[in-house]
């Protein structure tokens, strides 16, 4: 299981970021394109209320970096929409689960 992780400061339209980030947003209807895609959480900090995290899990992470060479494109411009509805955004880590 591979995971990507993604901290937002969001501008106030916490009900429009929800809808674009969250499980059942266009993030993750891009993301669903491929079938080594698992799922979408969305989290927001309970002291911080403007921040946000996005974790996308994947099954393995080359298929997570195949999915951003061919959906590049695509990717970018629903970013670039995003852009509206933050103020910050950063890459917070890739991480791999450890087998015991």
């Amino acid at each position: 299981m591979f995971l990507t992780l993604w901290e937002f400061e969001v501008k106030p339209c916490e009900e429009k970021f929800e809808k674009a980030y969250g499980p059942a947003g266009d993030w993750a209807r891009l993301l669903r394109s491929d079938s080594n895609y698992c799922e979408t959480r969305l989290l927001r900090d309970s002291f911080r209320l403007a921040i946000y995290l996005t974790l996308d899990f994947w099954n393995p992470r080359e298929a997570y970096e195949q999915f951003m060479a061919v959906y590049k494109e695509g990717y970018q411009a629903l970013d670039a929409g995003g852009e509206e509805l933050t103020s910050k955004e950063r890459q917070s880590g890739w991480y791999e689960l450890v087998d015991p």
